[in-house]
């Protein structure tokens, strides 16, 4: 049983009719009792079969990965019941709801039902921020995820000028009450929407997001002073308030609304990266027909209003981890695709991208005199960034211009047989292999390699050639004919080179070359020998 990780709310326990209406995820209530939504919640649980059992008094714990048809959840449900949870989520996974409100009515536990379709680290971040949202009670009567409406009432309230800004930069929402003085900045950023510098090179934001609560930060000569607040669900970094400081004698009561407004401010922004998914969801189908169904391309690209008349390439990005299933991964792949999303609609003022198998694709358009410097520009800045989402590396690579969109699947392609490239390569870097972006052409010699190697292979082309021969004698001998002819393309048949490069003497290096001649044929002067051997050698390397 996982404990949570966010302590905020625990003293001031609220409805659980309250949690389920600040979620807005569809819940549906299986349990006969309606009497149970007016059980007090005072945090959130994860369930894991293989933790310590903790108590889970007036908390409301999360099945992930249950079907009702188990052991384990049967004895959850037990467990809850007895331990006076405040509610069991689960997911249906197909069976029938009055099974679901048997179970229920059995252990005489509430138990919640959610969309099988619907992000579990989503659920489990709306489920922890709506504790404290509900313990809140400011700012309230807002449809959540209205930032502009969420800006107003602040503003309102801490009588000063407020934005809303998310991690990289982007203004969401800000007030528009009259009278409320601005200086150039606000002006600018809001008409941009869009901070001058980003925040991960902005001394001040960093001092925000230092600070477990509302901070001041002083003016300058060209700036005036501002209040300033860091909103996170649990660990997660969800944005940042501003607020043009109202003055001296309102500042400590304004930097205590501030404060309290942080649970509110969390589910608020939640539900706007909520709505904003229902729109990428739809343009993830549509982006998997440009990229996997030529037939259907065009429709999927006038659905997507997308013009590719001056080209598009597709850029592919994956974070390098151990554990891809696990429930860190699946929330850091989502907040890849958030990353991904949020600079591509900065960088071209549109973004169209999907998480398809665990890899994060962007459709990225040919804008000014050199593209590519600009797809090669924007990877790079995701890759920096891509450090403050996972402590893993990041690789990322763009495939060529498609000049039509029936040429997606291409440029797809090619970013995939450069994005593992790039894979291998920091394999066999081992822990020095850190992040990598690149675009195609930068690997073409090696990729076009791999594919000669690939197609060498499918022929069965090198079935008892010279090098398979080789390896066979190395294998049986212990010998080291295989590193001796590769070193020889390596130096260029130099012999001290190749000595200096095996660590062995010039007269090791003539003998394995005469063996070499002798043993199976091989003459060095024959220039078609030659490059079949270095071809062997090359794309098996690539590929090792």
């Amino acid at each position: 049983m996982k404990d949570s990780v966010d302590g905020r709310g625990q003293g001031d326990a609220v409805r659980l009719a309250d949690c389920i209406a600040l979620m807005q995820a569809d819940l549906v209530h299986a349990g006969p009792d309606a009497h149970k939504l007016m059980h007090r919640v005072s945090d959130i649980l994860m369930f894991d079969p293989m933790d310590e059992w903790v108590p889970v008094g007036d908390r409301i714990i999360l099945a992930v990965g249950l079907r009702c048809e188990s052991a384990d959840f049967d004895q959850l449900l037990e467990r809850a019941s007895a331990g006076n949870a405040a509610a069991v989520i689960v997911k249906a996974y197909g069976a029938p709801m009055e099974r679901l409100r048997a179970a229920a009515g059995r252990h005489g536990v509430a138990l919640l039902v959610a969309p099988d379709s619907i992000d579990w680290t989503r659920l489990v971040t709306l489920a922890r921020a709506s504790v404290v949202g509900a313990a809140a009670d400011f700012v309230s009567g807002i449809r959540l995820g209205d930032l502009y409406a969420f800006a107003n009432a602040a503003a309102s309230i801490t009588n000063g000028a407020v934005s809303i800004v998310d991690p990289l930069g982007r203004v969401l929402g800000y007030s528009t009450l009259p009278g409320q003085p601005i200086d150039e900045l606000r002006r600018v950023t809001t008409l941009s929407l869009e901070e001058i510098q980003a925040p991960a090179f902005d001394t001040d934001f960093k001092a925000v997001y230092d600070s477990p609560v509302a901070v001041h930060i002083p003016a300058t000569q060209e700036e005036m002073a501002r209040l300033a607040l860091a909103v996170r669900a649990g660990d997660e970094l969800l944005g940042s308030i501003w607020i043009i400081d109202p003055g001296e004698e309102r500042r400590e009561a304004a930097l205590s609304a501030l404060d309290k407004m942080a649970p509110l401010a969390g589910l608020h922004l939640l539900h706007a990266r909520s709505a904003f998914d229902v729109g990428e969801r739809r343009n993830g189908d549509l982006i998997r027909t440009l990229m996997g169904d030529p037939d259907h391309a065009s429709f999927a690209a006038a659905q997507l209003g997308l013009d590719a008349t001056k080209g598009l390439a597709v850029a592919a990005f994956s974070i390098v981890r151990p554990q891809t299933g696990s429930l860190e991964a699946i929330q850091e792949i989502q907040k890849l695709l958030y990353l991904v999303t949020t600079v591509c609609n900065v960088q071209f003022k549109s973004s169209h991208s999907a998480l398809i198998d665990s890899v994060v694709y962007a459709l990225l358009p040919c804008e000014g005199n050199d593209p590519r410097a600009a797809h090669r520009r924007v990877v790079a800045e995701i890759g920096s960034y891509a450090q403050t989402i996972s402590r893993f590396p990041l690789i990322a690579a763009v495939g060529e211009v498609a000049l039509a969109v029936e040429d997606l699947p291409r440029s797809r392609g090619e970013a995939l047989e450069t994005l593992e490239f790039l894979l291998r390569g920091r394999a066999a870097a081992g822990e020095a292999g850190g992040s990598a972006v690149a675009l195609y052409e930068d690997y073409r010699v090696p990729l076009n390699l791999v594919k000669i190697g690939a197609f060498i292979e499918e022929q069965g082309m090198a079935q008892q050639d010279d090098i398979a021969m080789i390896q066979g004698r190395d294998a049986e001998q212990q010998s080291e004919y295989l590193q001796t002819l590769r070193a020889y393309f390596q130096c260029n048949g130099s012999i001290s080179d190749m000595a200096a490069h095996l660590h062995v003497h010039n007269n090791t290096v003539r003998y394995r070359l005469t063996r070499l001649e002798k043993d199976f044929g091989i003459d060095f002067d024959d220039p078609q020998k030659r490059l079949w051997l270095w071809l062997r050698l090359a794309a098996m390397d690539l590929t090792a």
